[in-house]
């Protein structure tokens, strides 16, 4: 197996697992980042694969309460 397969395994596998602890440990900061990289994909005069790239990067609409512990456990099961 070649030098440069194995470093692109390794850093696929860190790239998820930094996602993992992202989604778990700061729910709020990653929808904000979410927001902020959808929000300017979304505009009217971008073209139509921007707009849908900005619907996939854009976090679920949800609403959470003032006792909202950030655990995300309030959105679909």
């Amino acid at each position: 197996m070649a030098l440069w397969l194995q470093y692109a395994i390794i850093a696929v596998a860190v790239l998820l697992s930094a996602w993992v602890v992202a989604k778990k440990q700061f729910p709020r900061a990653l929808r904000k980042l979410r927001i902020a990289l959808a929000l300017p994909l979304l505009r009217e005069e971008k073209p139509a694969w921007q707009r849908k790239l900005g619907r996939w990067l854009a976090p679920e609409a949800g609403v959470a309460g003032d006792a909202c512990g950030g655990c995300d456990g309030c959105g679909k099961s």
